[in-house]
């Protein structure tokens, strides 16, 4: 039976820098940030999307992140009413992924709201990936086109990593990249000899 580890953190931890160590370790990883993008520029959830949230999300008929953003994150009605359209989209996808890979040993979902979605429900093992604040903020500012206001914003809008690492089996600290790969091979070794 395929064990499901659950990838978790908030902005900026580098939950995908360790899924993609993972990933080279040969294990399946489904990255659910990815997924619901492309779910989101389905005609059906545009649809969606506009009806829940409102015109103001977009430019004509295109969806504008950034746009999108600034509602749901300040608004928490409307953030609640998007993860009501996108959560059972992604739940659908990964059941369906989960069954291509039906024979590996591990698999990981790697998604930011694993707690606030209710699919860490579904998951063997979770791993939460933290980093200290301000370089959490300094890789999302280099990352993305956005300010640091806004950074501050969707983080309050998730849980804390004290929330977090509570609910966790397991954390990994990637404040330096050689000793958070580390910290992945040894995980995956104790993964590996409980489940001999």
């Amino acid at each position: 039976m395929t064990k499901i580890i659950g990838l978790t953190g908030g902005i900026g931890s580098g939950k995908t820098t360790v899924a993609s160590y993972f990933s080279e370790f040969g294990i399946p990883v489904y990255i659910a940030d990815d997924e619901a993008r492309k779910l989101t520029e389905l005609p059906e959830t545009l649809a969606q999307i506009r009806n829940k949230i409102g015109s103001e999300a977009f430019n004509e008929n295109s969806l504008v992140r950034e746009k999108l953003a600034a509602v749901v994150f300040n608004d928490p009605e409307k953030l609640k009413q998007l993860n009501a359209i996108i959560h059972p989209l992604v739940k659908q996808h990964f059941d369906n992924w989960l069954k291509n890979h039906s024979n590996a040993r591990f698999v990981i979902k790697e998604t930011a709201i694993l707690f606030e979605s209710g699919s860490y429900l579904d998951c063997d093992v979770i791993i939460t990936v933290t980093a200290p604040l301000e370089l959490r903020i300094e890789r999302v500012l280099k990352r993305d086109k956005t300010t640091r206001e806004n950074i501050l914003n969707r983080i309050n809008n998730q849980w804390t990593d004290e929330r977090r690492i509570s609910k966790s089996d397991y954390t990994i600290d990637n404040t330096d990249l050689t000793k958070t790969k580390n910290q992945a091979i040894d995980l995956l070794k104790k993964l590996t000899i409980q489940q001999n």
